[in-house]
C-alpha cells in the first residue's frame, strides 16, 4: 500500500497507513522528474508514504 501526497497531506497519509497496517510507515521523497498529483488534492505530490510490505 502506498499514498502519493503533497506536504500538506503527509500527516494524514501517515495516519492512514498506521491505522490500516498497524506498523510504522516508510516515507520517501518523490524524485523531481516525476509529475504526480496528491491523492487528497490537486497539488503536486512530494512524498510517497508506504507500508513496509
Amino acid at each position: 500500500m502506498e499514498k502519493k501526497v503533497c506536504k500538506e497531506h503527509v500527516e494524514i497519509a501517515l495516519d492512514i497507513i498506521v491505522d490500516e497496517t498497524g506498523e510504522y510507515p516508510l516515507l520517501e521523497e518523490l524524485s523531481t522528474s516525476e509529475h504526480v498529483t496528491c491523492e487528497f488534492c490537486e497539488a503536486d505530490a512530494t512524498y510517497i508514504v508506504s507500508s513496509k510490505n
